[in-house]
């Protein structure tokens, strides 16, 4: 249940009332009618009007940037995972699976001897 004054934003008509979607607006009350099929009265400055409105139709702004930020961030590993060619990342990504642990760094000395010889060699073509 979302709490008196939070700040909202709209984002479904279900009752087709003309309300303003993509909007933000701001909780001023609870409609606590069991008979009513609305659970908020929400006020839109832009509208300069309330409106009842189911909870379905409205979600507060912190959830909104929330899942903004996660997709941002999410697009952005699909860009650095295709720059890179890092094709397991990619798939990884793509798949929705969490993010994979990094492998701990070489420590064996052969094992860098050879590594330090490839990128040489890459260098060097």
């Amino acid at each position: 249940m979302l709490h008196l004054g939070e700040k909202v934003v709209v984002v479904a008509d279900t009752f087709e009332q003309n309300l303003p979607v993509g909007d933000y607006g701001y909780i001023i009350a609870y409609d606590r009618n069991p008979d009513n099929a609305f659970d908020y009265v929400i006020r839109i400055p832009k509208a300069n009007r309330n409106f009842f409105v189911p909870a379905t139709d409205i979600e507060p702004e912190e959830k909104l940037l929330q899942q903004e930020a996660e997709r941002v961030g999410r697009e952005a590993l699909i860009d650095y995972a295709l720059a890179t060619h890092n094709e397991k990342l990619f798939f990884h990504i793509m798949n929705g699976g969490e993010l994979p642990i990094p492998e701990e760094p070489l420590t064996d000395k052969s094992a860098q001897a050879d590594f330090v010889k490839q990128i040489n060699l890459r260098a060097w073509i």
